[in-house]
């Protein structure tokens, strides 16, 4: 499974979702790697203290890591330029967008949606950094996005200082730790909102169609035979 996290701008936590779904899957016992196809290395950074239960690898060393893994995601890069757009889709069975409810994180989400459109493709946008204090603002959020036929996931992933302490400290949210170096009280919150994420993902996934095997054919390997 190929899952790519994407935007057009920077400060919608693409990196930070992308590193929590991977760590998702990973922890459910999932062979996970993480590509990092954007510029700035944000994903590659964050894991630089090797704390994090899987692989992060740059863009060119995604063949080789990539092999064996159940799981690949992609810390796509924040563009908006068509052909890499076309470049990452191609790798990818589901797109993620995260964005805020801010007016400015939805236009663009609309823009990248229209352009997603182009492709067959499935996607669907994530609300991020939902501050509990301004639902409102969050449901019109959601409210114009569907008003485009943009799929969003139920799941909202919150505002937390948590998320800022686990990127400081190179691990995920639910290991975080104040500066007093105590849990995070609402680290789990965190996570779990990813984790409902993660789920709503795999089942918005496209089945798969199995190509029943022709009577008579012997699938066996050679050595199992008989003469």
């Amino acid at each position: 499974m190929f899952v790519t996290t994407f935007g057009q701008k920077g400060g919608v936590a693409k990196t930070c979702t992308s590193i929590h779904l991977a760590a998702h899957w990973a922890n459910a016992g999932r062979s996970v790697v993480l590509v990092d196809a954007d510029r700035n290395r944000s994903a590659t950074a964050y894991a630089s203290r090797g704390l994090l239960p899987f692989a992060v690898v740059p863009m060119e060393a995604a063949a080789k890591a990539t092999r064996h893994a159940d799981i690949v995601v992609t810390d796509g890069q924040a563009s908006s330029n068509e052909e890499e757009l076309k470049n990452l889709v191609e790798g990818s069975d589901f797109i993620v967008l995260p964005t805020t409810a801010q007016s400015r994180s939805i236009e663009l989400t609309v823009e990248m949606a229209c352009m997603l459109n182009k492709f067959d493709i499935p996607y669907a946008a994530l609300i991020v950094k939902a501050d509990a204090r301004k639902k409102s603002s969050i449901q019109v959020a959601r409210d114009v996005l569907q008003g485009f036929d943009i799929e969003v996931l139920r799941s909202e992933i919150p505002l937390l200082n948590a998320f800022e302490n686990a990127e400081t400290q190179g691990v995920t949210v639910d290991r975080a730790v104040t500066k007093n170096g105590r849990s995070d009280q609402r680290r789990m919150t965190g996570f779990f909102a990813y984790s409902q994420a993660c789920d709503e993902i795999e089942l918005s996934m496209p089945q798969r169609k199995v190509i029943p095997m022709p009577i008579g054919w012997n699938v066996s390997r050679l050595e199992d035979r008989c003469a």
